[in-house]
């Protein structure tokens, strides 16, 4: 009989929508640079815009605030950068303050780059979180100082899955002077999401998150927003991001969030089902785990539990023999032998930490997975207690809270 082999690892990257397949072939037909004026280039120029309507009607934006870029990352590196830039003409002279406040739990993107921009002498300050890793709103509220001028807080975290309450955080932003941005990667085309409503200022989204092709991304900026490329030497996006346009990967986004606005809402229901399923069926059958992350505002697919007595590549090791797919945590960060840095943040110990997995469902996920998964795990978990030294049935991981 042939191997099941069932993916839960939608956090990492999402398999392509079969419509986003089909436009995406059917695009690879115009392959004309969409700056040139020609014929060849007029039409793929019409699939960029007609993508960067849908894209803009998606988040509740004007198309012409949004910025196709080549990733997530970079669409943070981008704003982040922003705050480096001393050139009149791209309006930063509107901008007095120039620190930098973040969360202890943000992407491995926004921390590195808010680290090297520290290191080049900019002001940059880091808030923590609860237990759940939900940002404290009155400790944000008391770090957004007069040096402070952008707030980038995460929409929704790609390890626990925990959702901020953004709409607080950018009122809480505005109020004490600062601009907002929120890295939506792993929020946009799994909750609602809307610039307008939640007053935002910068947002950044990527395509392979939902179901859409990798290396393209895209950032909202608001109008009137002073805004600095990271990428110069071209005009393509009004001068925004200089180099040729991907029209292929351009073509999948719009695609993506469109089949999106069909799919999310339904989807959505499966999966907290789903999760339901999952996470009683863990709490039945295997002793000592703990659920991480907010129990009740997080995504529907992502759920983050530790194993006492059992590292967490071991068991993605072993559940990957029996044909799950699951991660220890970001993807970006998969190469790391050190514990997760949201799991930390949180206030657990890096002994559970380092004993936990990520499960992320999807848009093909069933109910016969989980039912597998359900199975296999206490297998899986048995074995790999069986061979710890350490682990003693009803022996509780520790917690710094």
């Amino acid at each position: 009989m042939a191997k099941k082999y069932i993916y839960m690892d939608h956090n990492a990257t999402t398999p392509l929508h079969p419509e986003v397949k089909r436009a995406m072939r059917e695009s690879m037909e115009v392959f004309g640079n969409p700056s040139s004026l020609h014929e060849f280039g007029r039409n793929a120029r019409k699939l960029v815009e007609d993508a960067r309507v849908k894209v803009a009607s998606f988040i509740g934006a004007h198309p012409d605030e949004v910025i196709f870029v080549g990733s997530g990352s970079e669409a943070n590196n981008t704003i982040l950068n922003i705050f480096t830039c001393s050139l009149q003409q791209c309006g930063y002279n509107r901008v007095k303050k120039t620190g930098i406040l973040t969360s202890s739990i943000e992407h491995p993107c926004v921390l590195e780059t808010s680290e090297c921009l520290r290191d080049r002498g900019n002001y940059v300050t880091c808030l923590g979180v609860d237990k759940y890793g939900k940002v404290e709103l009155e400790q944000l509220n008391n770090m957004i100082t007069d040096k402070i001028g952008l707030v980038s807080i995460m929409m929704a975290n790609n390890e626990i899955g925990t959702i901020q309450d953004i709409k607080k955080i950018a009122q809480i932003a505005h109020k004490k002077g600062a601009l907002f941005h929120t890295d939506a990667v792993q929020a946009v085309g799994k909750i609602p999401v809307d610039v307008r409503k939640l007053d935002v200022d910068f947002l950044s989204l990527s395509a392979h998150k939902i179901y859409g092709p990798k290396g393209v991304g895209a950032i909202y900026v608001k109008k009137g927003i002073p805004f600095c490329p990271l990428i110069r030497g071209g005009h393509q996006e009004k001068g925004r991001r200089a180099g040729t346009e991907n029209t292929i990967g351009i073509v999948g986004l719009g695609k993506a969030v469109e089949m999106r606005a069909l799919e999310m809402e339904r989807e959505e229901k499966r999966l907290l089902s789903f999760k339901s399923e999952l996470k009683k069926g863990i709490k039945q059958n295997i002793d000592d785990v703990y659920f991480n992350g907010h129990p009740a505002d997080c995504l529907a697919g992502t759920l983050n539990v530790s194993f006492a007595g059992a590292e967490g590549e071991a068991i993605l090791l072993y559940l990957d023999l029996g044909g799950i797919a699951v991660s220890t945590g970001s993807a970006c960060a998969s190469g790391s032998l050190d514990p997760s840095h949201v799991l930390l943040a949180t206030g657990i110990s890096a002994e559970r930490a380092h004993g936990s997995i990520r499960i992320s469902l999807g848009r093909d996920n069933t109910m016969a997975d989980v039912k597998y998964m359900i199975d296999v795990f206490p297998r899986v978990i048995k074995k790999i207690r069986g061979m710890s030294t350490a682990y003693t049935r009803g022996k509780k991981h520790g917690s710094k809270r």
